[in-house]
């Protein structure tokens, strides 16, 4: 089974910055490079949107709404990916959930929670 442990959650004011970490313990490398891993997030009494993806071989796409604001990076040999969000606006205020994807069938961590909040 696929475990994610997201972590780097936490408050943070209207145009400040936080990056987020998932790392998958019990992956081996192999088997990590073959996911294409992203983030959602789900704010209170929405469905959950994707943020970002990112390939193993870092090829990434991005919601519209996050595309100058946040990266999404992976380091395939610590079998961890990040999301550097920047310019955080209160609407950015979710639970975020790392996922890993394999031809479609997709693994969630249990999710971090950003509030972004004066």
């Amino acid at each position: 089974q696929v475990q994610l442990v997201e972590s780097g959650g936490g408050l943070v004011q209207p145009g400040g910055s936080l990056r987020l970490s998932c790392r998958a313990p019990r992956m081996i490398f192999s088997v990590f490079t073959g996911y294409v891993m992203g983030w959602y997030r789900q704010a209170p009494g929405k469905q959950r949107e994707l943020v970002a993806t990112i390939t193993s071989g870092g090829k990434t796409t991005y919601a519209d709404s996050v595309k100058d604001r946040f990266g999404i990076s992976r380091d395939n040999s610590q079998k961890k990916i990040y999301l550097q969000m920047r310019s955080l606006k209160p609407e950015d205020t979710a639970t975020y959930y790392c996922a890993a994807d394999r031809d479609g069938q997709l693994y969630w961590g249990q999710g971090t929670e950003v509030t972004v909040s004066s």
